[in-house]
C-alpha cells in the first residue's frame, strides 16, 4: 500500500513525509482492517510531524480521523463485519484497568495510545484499529463529511462540556478552525448566544454566515460577559483576554494539546469570583458515541477540501500557515 510515513521530524516546509509502498498491515486478534477511504488533517498531526509532542516511535503514519471500509475483522472482534463503514479517531486505546478508565475519564489514562502517534495511522491506503475503539458513521454524511467529525468534531463537542455551559448561555470562541465550526453549531442548537473571536476576516465573516451573535478579535471587547468560553487557538495570550470578559462563575476550556506560554494573570481582575480555567485532555469513546449520535440528529455541517493523499505535505504547510479554511481531508482512496 502507499503511505505517507515520517522517519524523523522537520518542519512542514521542508516536507518530510516520505512516499513510501510498504506492506498492508493486518489486524491483530481485536483489530479490524480498514481500507481507507478519507482521512482528516488535524493541527495534532503538525505538531506530529514537526515533533512538538513526543513521539514514541518512528517511522510514523499520521492521521487520526480516519473513515473507510471494514477489510478484515480480527478473530476477538464483534460487532463489526466485512464491508461496514468505520471511523478512527485519535484515542487507540486504554488500559481499561486504572482509576482513571474505571472512573469515566479514559482519556486521562496514564497508558493510553494513539492512532497516527503510538500506531500508524490514516495517511495510508489501510490503517487497523481496535474494534472496540472504532465508530459507527451516521449515514447522512459522505465520507469526507464525515472524517472532520472524528477529532475536531469530538474535541469541540467535549470542549463544550467541559466549559459548563449551559442551554441559553452566552458562549465565546477564541479561534475558528475546525472544532469551533463543529462547537458554533452544537451551541447554537442548545440556543445559545455565541461570540467569535478570530483575527481572520474570512472566519469572522463564516462566523456571521453560521449563526455567530456577534463577532471580533482577541483583544476587543463584547456586547455582554461571558458566562464560558473555548480557547481552540494554542496561543497562551488569549487566556487573560478571555478571562477579561468573563462573568462571575464562568468556566474557561483550554482545548488545544499545545499552548504557548500563558501570561501572569492578576488574581483581582482574571480569576477572582470563582472562574475557572480547565484543559481539554483527549476525549473518551462516550465523548465520540455522544458527538455522532448528535450529529446524524441535527447534520452538523462540516465544510471540507479534498487533496490527493500524495499532497499531505503541501496540506499540512497550508493548514500552519492559516491558509485552509475548511477542513482539510485527504483522498486516500485513489491513492495509487
Amino acid at each position: 500500500m502507499l503511505a505517507m510515513r515520517l522517519h524523523r521530524p522537520a518542519l512542514a516546509a521542508s516536507a518530510p513525509l516520505v512516499a513510501e509502498m510498504v506492506p498492508d498491515p493486518a489486524p491483530g486478534p481485536d483489530e479490524i482492517l480498514l481500507r481507507v477511504s478519507t482521512c482528516g488533517v488535524c493541527h495534532t498531526d503538525l505538531h506530529t510531524v514537526e515533533g512538538d509532542i513526543p513521539l514514541p516511535r518512528l517511522p510514523i503514519v499520521p492521521g487520526h480521523q480516519i473513515v473507510g471500509r471494514v477489510e478484515a475483522v480480527g478473530e476477538r472482534v464483534s460487532g463489526w463485519s466485512v464491508g461496514d463503514r468505520a471511523g478512527a479517531a485519535w484515542l487507540r486505546h486504554t488500559c481499561g484497568t486504572c482509576h482513571f478508565c474505571v472512573s469515566g475519564a479514559e482519556n486521562l489514562c496514564e497508558r493510553a495510545e494513539f492512532n497516527g502517534l503510538h500506531s500508524d495511522g490514516g495517511y495510508a491506503e489501510y490503517a487497523t484499529v481496535p474494534g472496540d475503539f472504532a465508530y459507527r458513521i451516521p449515514e447522512v454524511y459522505a465520507d469526507h463529511e464525515a472524517a472532520p467529525l472524528l477529532c475536531a468534531g469530538i474535541i469541540g463537542y467535549r470542549a463544550l462540556k467541559r466549559s459548563r455551559i449551559r442551554p441559553g448561555g452566552r458562549l465565546g470562541l477564541y479561534g475558528f478552525g475546525a472544532s469551533a465550526h463543529v462547537a458554533i453549531q452544537i451551541a447554537l442548537h442548545q440556543r445559545c448566544e455565541v461570540y467569535v473571536f478570530t483575527r481572520s476576516p474570512n472566519h469572522q465573516s463564516l462566523a456571521k454566515r453560521l449563526g455567530a451573535a456577534w463577532v471580533g478579535r482577541a483583544e476587543d471587547s463584547p456586547p455582554a460577559r461571558l458566562d464560558a468560553a473555548i480557547i481552540f487557538a494554542p496561543a497562551g495570550a488569549l487566556v487573560p483576554e478571555a478571562l477579561r470578559v468573563m462573568q462571575r462563575g464562568g468556566t474557561l476550556a483550554l482545548a488545544g494539546i499545545t499552548m504557548s506560554p500563558i501570561p501572569s494573570l492578576e488574581y483581582d481582575r482574571h480569576l477572582y469570583h470563582e472562574r475557572t480555567v480547565t484543559s481539554v485532555a483527549n476525549a473518551t469513546r462516550d465523548d465520540g458515541r455522544e458527538l455522532m449520535a448528535l450529529a446524524g440528529e441535527i447534520k452538523i455541517r462540516t465544510t471540507t477540501e479534498v487533496f490527493p493523499l500524495r499532497e499531505a505535505n503541501r496540506v499540512l504547510s497550508l493548514l500552519k500557515e492559516s491558509r485552509i479554511e475548511a477542513s482539510a481531508v485527504l483522498d486516500c482512496a485513489r491513492a495509487t
